[in-house]
């Protein structure tokens, strides 16, 4: 079985040498250790030395010295939208309860969770329900390179 062994970020891998790719929702893009199938159909071993999160146009270098392209599905959201303000103090919220958001300049993105709407519809937000791919994100304690650093507390 083919094994990919390392995660080289959008732009800085061979894009063209791409031999396939898989498409995998937000959670199936954390992992460390995981049996996948390529969008073709092939299966491949994710065999990485510690978990990372891969992003859409992320490339997994193969031991054969082949890439496999990451594709990020879309899954069902909700778009939360309205003043800046009041997107603010949503941020909060969401944070507060230590849900996954997607936060960009007009809209938040989250799962569709009928809870969080509801609670969000009474701090006056407007909802959409959308299905795209998510990219919530990171924590604070996460470098640039994908992988989690762990602290002990």
């Amino acid at each position: 079985m083919l094994r990919a062994i390392r995660i080289e970020p959008s732009g800085h891998w061979p894009r063209d040498q791409a031999q396939d790719s898989v498409t995998l929702d937000h959670d199936a893009r954390y992992r460390r250790r995981a049996r996948l199938a390529t969008d073709r159909g092939v299966a491949f071993l994710l065999d990485l030395p510690h978990a990372m999160a891969m992003g859409e146009g992320d490339g997994l270098a193969l031991e054969d010295g082949s890439w496999i392209a990451v594709r990020a599905k879309a899954e069902p959201l909700i778009e939360v939208t309205g003043p800046a303000a009041l997107l603010c103090r949503i941020a909060w919220h969401i944070g507060n309860r230590h849900v996954p958001a997607a936060i960009e300049p007009q809209r938040i993105l989250i799962r569709d969770d009928h809870v969080l709407a509801d609670m969000l519809r009474l701090q006056g937000a407007s909802l959409r329900r959308v299905c795209e791919p998510f990219a919530p994100e990171r924590g604070a304690y996460e470098s640039h390179d994908h992988h989690v650093h762990h602290h002990d507390h």
